[in-house]
Parts: C-alpha cells; structure tokens; sequence
C-alpha cells in the first residue's frame, strides 16, 4: 500500500493541501495515521480525493457530496441515498402468482419435458421454490399467461410452438421497453448530463415524480398500442388468408 504525506497526496489526486484539510474538516475523507507529528494518508484516501474531485466536476455541492458519501460509508444502496430505492425496485409488472407443486404444473402442462420448464422459467414465468432437484414445488410468477396457453393447447396447439411465439414477443417488446426507457433517460438529461444526480429535495421529488410517471404512461401506451396493432395485422393477415382461400377455391372450380 502507497503511503502519501499531505502535499504529495494534494499532488497525486490533482488539489490543494488546503482542500484535503478542508475535506478532512468536513469529514469527507478519513483522518491520516499519525506517526509522530507526521500525518500519513494511503491509497485510500486518493481514491476517496478521486471521487470528491469527479463529483465536483459534475456540478455536485459539497453538501450533497457530503450526503451521499456518508451514506455510501454506512453501507447504504446508492439508489437509498438517492431517494429512488422504493420506486425503481418495485417491479413494474403486476401479475398474479400461485404456487404449486411439480405434479399439479405439469399436469396443468400436460407433463412437459424439463427443457420446456427450464424456458417457462427463462422467460420469468415459473421459479422453483426451495433447492430440491428436481424442484418439488414453483412459483407461478403469471397464472395469467399460464392460463392462455393452457388454453391454447386445449385446442391443440404444442406448448412448444407456443414458446417459440413467446421467445419472438419477448424479443420484439425488448425492443419497444428500451425505446421508452431510453426515451425517458434523454428527457432526464436533457438541459443536464448523463449520470446526473439531484441534488436537493425539489429535484429528488422531480425525479421521482417522472418516473413514476414514465412507468405509468409506458404500460398504458405499450398495453393499447399493442392492441392497436394486433387489430390492424390481424385485419391485413385475414384479408390476405381470404384472398388466398378465394384464389384457391376459384382454381379448384376451373378444373
């Protein structure tokens, strides 16, 4: 481990003796080692300056880098220090859950093969409970889906195409997720910087607000957009499979 005395440390991270004795004041950075009359500083306390120096060159006050700094030390998720904890670890999909044993899922699945529960449980919708293998017991994360391809297979449809329809859905509503949510980050920065940080209680409240709001809006407009759009192919993929069948039907007679 490097040990520093004061002006060498002020040089390594780029600042002043006076601003390192002024962050220590503030309790920014910890107290040196003392040997004698010599204070002794280490890599840790650069690697602190570095961070002091960056937050400064955002734009950051020293009261909120104050804040956060002593939340990081006490252990504190960034996004607790922030404010926005609560908000951006609730999931945004509701859906109902219920649990059941491996038998009871697999004759609601007509005994798949494990493959076919290993995706079920990709694509977020089962999880085994406990550490049995195999499991014993699941969580059905979304009895809704589980319940329409149930009844797509009652009318004999494969659960394995129907997972390959899920796969393709999944890949094409990525998509459309990043696009909003990209959407939202731009408008966040906009006038600012990418990687800001309120930094007092107005914009913490700001922050949230939007958020909040950009969750709500996304799943309206993804939800009656799709609907939209399922309408519209379905009436473009009808009158083709129409104009077909009449086409066939019309060959059939000349012969």
């Amino acid at each position: 481990m490097t040990e520093y005395r004061i002006d060498d440390l002020a040089r390594a991270a780029g600042t002043t003796v006076r601003n390192v004795r002024g962050y220590q004041d503030r309790g920014l950075i910890p107290k040196p080692v003392r040997r004698g009359r010599i204070a002794i500083y280490t890599d840790a306390h650069l690697v602190r300056l570095q961070v002091i120096n960056d937050l400064l060159k955002r734009g950051f006050t020293m009261t909120h880098i104050g804040e956060f700094l002593s939340g990081v030390q006490r252990g504190d998720d960034m996004l607790d220090v922030l404010g926005l904890k609560g908000l951006l670890s609730e999931p945004i999909a509701r859906t109902p859950s219920e649990r059941l044993s491996s038998d009871q899922l697999r004759d609601q699945l007509d005994d798949p093969e494990p493959e076919l529960l290993q995706r079920l449980q990709g694509f977020g919708l089962i999880e085994p409970i406990g550490d049995d293998d195999p499991p014993a017991e699941y969580l059905v994360k979304d009895t809704e889906t589980l319940d329409a391809y149930r009844s797509m297979m009652a009318i004999g449809v494969p659960l394995r195409y129907i997972l390959g329809l899920q796969k393709q859905l999944d890949e094409d509503l990525e998509a459309a997720a990043r696009t909003l949510i990209t959407a939202g980050r731009a408008a966040v920065t906009e006038g600012r910087f990418d990687g800001w940080i309120p930094e007092s209680d107005e914009e913490s409240d700001w922050a949230v607000s939007f958020i909040r709001q950009l969750r709500h809006t996304g799943r309206v407009t993804a939800h009656n957009t799709l609907n939209r759009a399922l309408d519209r192919e379905l009436t473009r993929q009808l009158d083709d499979y129409l104009a077909i069948a009449r086409a066939r039907r019309d060959s059939d007679r000349s012969d």
